[in-house]
């Protein structure tokens, strides 16, 4: 009668069939189908409509420039990018208070979902250096956004979206 050795060998094929039937079986050992988890869309944050200005121009930059914020918008559920989409931002700045219309700009999505608006530097205002940026239109649900940065001194700041469908 033949008796299984336990050898370095046998044990890697034991081992590596129990992974293959974990992975296409699952672990209740039912087959599970593979499929991608759905995007979340992006809450509105707590004081990220503060002192926000409706209809502010598009425009190449704001003020003097030399600040860059960025990021991407997607389609919550399944991440396609969104083209086209306007981003409105403002801050408080070196150049005017975030209340101010000149602080405001908006700037459009690329084809791959990406913006970029170059601003002033952004300051601290009550204690922390932070920008705004909001999505207000008819196709996706309104969301507005307060990232703090983590150093005054930061010259980029970067914030991403992801937008439900109205």
């Amino acid at each position: 009668m033949p008796q299984n050795q336990i050898n370095r060998r046998n044990l890697l094929v034991a081992g590596a069939a129990t992974a293959g039937a974990v992975l296409t079986t699952g672990a209740s050992g039912l087959l599970v189908p593979a499929r991608a988890q759905g995007l979340a869309p992006t809450p509105t944050m707590r004081g990220g409509a503060n002192n926000y200005l409706p209809g502010a121009p598009i425009v190449e930059r704001i003020g003097g420039g030399g600040f860059w914020m960025t990021g991407t918008v997607r389609r919550a559920g399944d991440g396609a990018p969104l083209e086209g989409i306007r981003i409105q931002i403002w801050a408080h700045t070196t150049e005017g208070h975030e209340r101010d219309p000149h602080s405001h700009g908006a700037t459009l999505t690329r084809a791959d979902g990406t913006f970029r608006l170059e601003m002033p530097q952004i300051v601290p205002a009550f204690g922390q250096p932070h920008g705004h940026l909001a999505y207000d239109d008819t196709a996706f649900q309104t969301v507005f956004l307060r990232p703090v940065m983590r150093s005054p001194g930061d010259t980029t700041l970067n914030a991403d979206l992801v937008l439900q469908p109205a």
